[in-house]
């Protein structure tokens, strides 16, 4: 409605309420008017008349949008009649020298009643017709806090949104059974399957954001138990700085249900390590390598230098980083393969770097199973050209990322990634360099990972594959794989293996259950099959094994492993001779070297 015809409209229906109030009253009160007081009637209803309208105008109550209408405008409402009143009051005093008490207080009832009731039935009105369009959701909202009124409030007050809040859970027993903002309080985080039958509840909305990792989890356990779909509030820092509305909920995140709070970094030290050096990033294009690029420049470097095989993925992050720093930091793009060895080497000695942070690896369990020399190449060949290019060039300090599956390996990417380990810790013995290697397990959303797999197999419909029921891994999201590599390089005395506290291991049956639930299915729509275990592969994984356990963490959910000899001429005899070794020879060989067996070497190819 155009808004001179919304104020014609309001304007005459205040008028009628108006003269209605006070016609009423008077006739009410004394049916029987005299001239006298007929005169005081007529005189009374114009001047509440204009009274009104300069009053109304005054607290804008033909501007003010009335479908959104709550106690601020009723006390609107309430100021412009009683001054109203009191106008006529004393316009009776000064004329008549008397006041009809009675039929101004009845006037004055009459008056916020029926104009607090035509503007609040302009809601209810609005809020029906809107409701009638839409399919109405019932919603519980966890957390009756100042977090939970708040998103109970936004979504009372945004008629974009069919979600309508009917009851609260709070674990806080002082809270049970009381009414907040006219929603009940309907018992604690276990009877949240119960409530949410009783109150036909489609979605869930988890507000409170102080809840730890691990208390996260307990009431994510109890939502999954019912078909509701289950959102959480975003973060307050983000709502106060505007990114979000607090009714922009976001959907709970695999990563969420960790149980277990993040690394956090130890700052001073990273800086002292980091601000104002150069670092060179291989594998700068692969999830762990562009979010060690993306960590590392909140430091401010002097340089970072992104090396990497891969043409696009390189692309990609050298766009994103310049976008956003190439105003502080140098970027230098390099697309080169680190099995090249006197490309690595002009690299290094164009570059000169303080710092290296060694992400480039083949890391496909089944693939490399298949393709075992290439494992070689890559994880074992390639480790060994820029660790010794390191060197020959005085970097300071060299991480590399290897993996759970290096202990004790059973395949060959674990076999190749322990060989490594080896070789960096060999070189550390008579370098200036301080060669260290961090281990951690799977990392959430990284290429090659179970979650994208999982993510495509509910978006196709299902099934969702899992190889066996009691599988197990350890789970950790990128930036948390980023920032323990960054801490290590900061830790680094030289020849450690560093490996970060994941917590308990985590089924996969288990994670995909979750997956599927969080994407708003249940387990019987898109179903889980059971395909085997794959070549390679462990039932579960192991971060130390028991000659490198140190008891103690270094740093907050940090652990070092000791250095554990290796035979590193069998090393090189392996780096010499691949190439004319089958493929069946080449696994069996890193598959002894790694384990610590070496007696049980082939002695022919």
């Amino acid at each position: 409605m155009a808004y001179r015809n919304r104020l014609t409209l309001l304007a005459l229906l205040d008028s009628l309420i108006v003269l209605s109030a006070i016609y009423v009253s008077y006739l009410v009160l004394h049916p029987y008017l005299e001239i006298f007081k007929l005169t005081a009637l007529l005189v009374s209803s114009v001047s509440l008349l204009i009274s009104h309208h300069i009053f109304a105008s005054i607290y804008k109550l033909y501007k003010k949008a009335w479908e959104y209408a709550s106690i601020g405008e009723l006390l609107s409402i309430v100021k412009a009649v009683t001054l109203s009143v009191i106008t006529v009051i004393i316009i009776q005093i000064l004329i008549f020298q008397d006041v009809y008490v009675r039929a101004m207080a009845l006037t004055w009832m009459m008056h916020v009643i029926l104009i607090g009731g035509s503007r609040f039935s302009w809601r209810m009105l609005r809020d029906r017709l809107v409701n009638n369009q839409m399919e109405i959701k019932n919603t519980l909202v966890i957390g009756a806090g100042s977090a939970g009124t708040m998103v109970v409030r936004q979504l009372r007050n945004n008629h974009d949104t069919a979600l309508k809040p009917v009851a609260f859970i709070d674990d806080d027993p002082k809270k049970d059974k009381l009414d907040i903002l006219g929603i009940p309080v309907v018992g604690n985080s276990k009877h949240i399957p119960e409530m949410v039958e009783k109150y036909h509840i489609d979605n869930i909305v988890i507000a409170i954001p102080s809840l730890s990792k691990k208390e996260l989890k307990v009431i994510f356990d109890e939502c999954v138990k019912t078909n509701a779909k289950t959102q959480i509030m975003p973060m307050i820092e983000d709502i106060m700085l505007g990114k979000v509305a607090v009714n922009q909920f976001k959907e709970v995140e695999v990563e969420d249900l960790l149980g277990r709070e993040p690394v956090e970094l130890d700052m001073n030290s990273i800086s002292g390590n980091v601000t104002g050096k150069t670092i060179l990033v291989t594998g700068a294009g692969g999830s762990i390598g562009s979010e060690i690029c993306r960590q590392i420049c909140r430091f401010s470097p002097k340089k970072i230098v992104l090396l990497g095989h891969g043409e696009n993925s390189i692309y990609l992050i050298d766009m994103e980083l310049k976008r956003l720093y190439s105003e502080q930091i140098e970027i230098v793009p390099v697309i080169a393969d680190i099995q090249d060895r006197d490309r690595i080497f002009e690299v290094m000695d164009n570059q000169r770097p303080d710092v290296i942070y060694h992400a480039a690896a083949h890391k496909h369990v089944p693939l490399m199973e298949y393709n075992p020399r290439e494992a070689v190449k890559n994880n074992v060949l390639g480790t060994k050209n820029v660790a010794e290019a390191a060197d020959t060039y005085g970097v300071s300090t060299f991480v590399m990322i290897s993996s759970d599956k290096a202990v004790n390996p059973t395949n060959v990417m674990g076999s190749t990634k322990r060989i490594a380990e080896m070789i960096i810790q060999n070189l550390n013995e008579d370098s200036n360099t301080k060669f260290v290697a961090v281990r951690f397990g799977n990392v959430l959303g990284s290429r090659g990972s179970v979650i994208p797999l999982f993510k495509k197999q509910i978006q196709a419909g299902g099934p969702v594959t899992v190889t066996h029921p009691d599988m197990t891994r350890y789970f950790m999201t990128i930036p948390e794989a980023s920032r323990l590599v960054i801490q290590a390089g900061s830790l680094a005395r030289g020849g450690e293996i560093f490996v970060l506290d994941m917590g308990e291991p985590v089924k996969i049956v288990d994670l995909a259950t979750n997956l599927i639930q969080l994407s708003g299915y249940t387990i019987e729509e898109i179903g889980i099959e059971y395909s085997g275990i794959r070549p390679g592969e462990k039932m579960f994984e192991e971060l130390l094994n028991e000659n490198e356990v140190h008891g103690k963490p270094i740093f907050p959910k940090i652990f070092i492993g000791k250095s554990v000899k290796s035979d590193y001429q069998l090393i090189i005899n392996l780096v010499n001779n691949y190439p004319n070794y089958t493929q069946d020879y080449i696994r069996e060989y890193v598959l002894s070297l790694a384990n610590k067996k070496e007696d049980r070497l082939l002695s022919a190819k």
